[in-house]
């Protein structure tokens, strides 16, 4: 069974940078992972990041919301990776707010 997640990161850059800086960093996050994420797909809808990968032989979908204040990211996890949804938020929201911390 899937576990669907949303996790919000506040930001004040702006819509325009925090999606230049999503486009930027999106790679190196998923490197962060070590090598635990295979098969990145994505594609931009105006301020809107769709994209999908594979962790650990199992699909992973989800989209980022770039607002002006705030990005939204909704995952969807499957089966063994909702398990440890916790984990996977704290990793995320802390990379997330390090990659939009205002410089």
């Amino acid at each position: 069974m899937s576990q669907p997640i949303t996790i919000t990161i506040p930001h004040q850059l702006g819509a325009a940078e925090a999606r230049r800086r999503i486009e930027d960093g999106f790679g190196q996050l998923i490197g962060q992972a070590g090598g635990v994420i295979k098969d990145v797909e994505k594609s931009w809808n105006g301020d809107v990041l769709n994209f999908s990968a594979k962790a650990m032989g199992q699909s992973i979908s989800g989209a980022l919301f770039v607002l002006d204040q705030s990005v939204r990211m909704d995952l969807v996890l499957p089966g063994l990776l909702g398990m440890i949804a916790g984990k996977i938020t704290g990793q995320v929201k802390k990379q997330g707010t390090l990659l939009l911390e205002k410089k």
